[in-house]
């Protein structure tokens, strides 16, 4: 079974109609949804939000439809870049957020974002017409990247012009795309906007993208985003080893390797012999000493 996700939940101050919300989707079958904060520098309000405590809004937590377990709540913080000193990577107040995205706004601002920032997800403006066109090259490098593209939908249903603006910007971004790397969220900001997993697919279609490609787009894609998120929050996306061993000799006098960090064999065993043990207990002494 396919585990659903809407990562673009509208704030509002009014909590029960954030509560009404999360309820909503939980109802659709959605197991996760991001709760998701608008930050932009050329409004008068210059401070980052700070996320709400979902155990504010709720006791506990609705339970998914068709599921056992209690809808997951991430925090989410979309910052709206019209220039380059907008979006500072490393600002603390970043890091109290699950998913950090942005949204361009300009294609010099769009071209960095998908090779440069270290983002979750860039956001395709859908209000009104693109300022600028996608490029192939800008486009496969944040997929490359691990980020990934949202369109929203709940644009279209308040407006007709909007609702052609989100078609015609979201098949835009499909024909560079090839209907990789795109989720498709609500931008919900009342709980009759929020729409069913199975309705988006079919809304997906109408982007230009395939059966497959629009299923992935609320499930398995939107899942690669929260992982990329938790990556990029921890730092830590590849650990590696290194074996260290002394160059020079074991712990008996013996010289070891430095490419396999073992004495020679003749040494091993002259070694086992004066301990009064097997050649072969004697080899992994000399081995477990480093």
């Amino acid at each position: 079974m396919s585990v659903f996700m809407d990562l673009n939940l509208s704030y509002t101050e009014d909590k029960s109609s954030l509560q009404r919300l999360i309820e909503t989707a939980a109802q659709l079958g959605y197991s996760t949804v991001a709760i998701n904060y608008t930050f932009e520098l050329t409004k008068k309000k210059k401070e980052v939000p700070k996320p709400a405590q979902i155990k504010e809004l709720f006791e506990q937590l609705p339970i998914v439809q068709g599921r056992s377990r209690p809808i997951r709540v991430l925090n989410r913080l979309t910052v709206v870049m019209s220039e380059s000193s907008h979006f500072r990577s490393t600002a603390p107040e970043y890091r109290h957020f699950d998913i950090l995205a942005l949204q361009p706004t300009s294609e010099k601002l769009f071209h960095a974002a998908c090779m440069t920032y270290d983002v979750d997800i860039i956001c395709v403006i859908v209000t009104e017409k693109l300022p600028f066109h996608f490029k192939r090259g800008s486009v496969n490098g944040a997929i490359d990247r691990g980020v990934m593209f949202e369109i929203s939908y709940a644009a279209a249903i308040r407006d007709s012009t909007m609702r052609r603006y989100t078609i015609a910007n979201a098949v835009n971004l499909v024909e560079r795309s090839k209907g990789k790397g795109m989720i498709i969220s609500s931008a919900a900001e009342r709980a009759l906007e929020l729409r069913g997993p199975y309705d988006i697919t079919n809304l997906a279609l109408l982007f230009g993208l395939t059966d497959q490609t629009a299923k992935e787009a609320v499930s398995s894609t939107c899942h690669s985003v929260v992982r990329h998120a938790e990556t990029r929050r921890t730092g830590s996306g590849i650990v590696c080893t290194t074996k260290v061993c002394t160059e020079t000799s074991d712990q008996q006098g013996a010289p070891v390797d430095a490419d396999t960090c073992e004495a020679p064999a003749a040494k091993k065993h002259k070694t086992a012999a004066s301990e009064g043990v097997t050649a072969e207990e004697g080899g992994a002494k000399a081995t477990s000493a480093l």
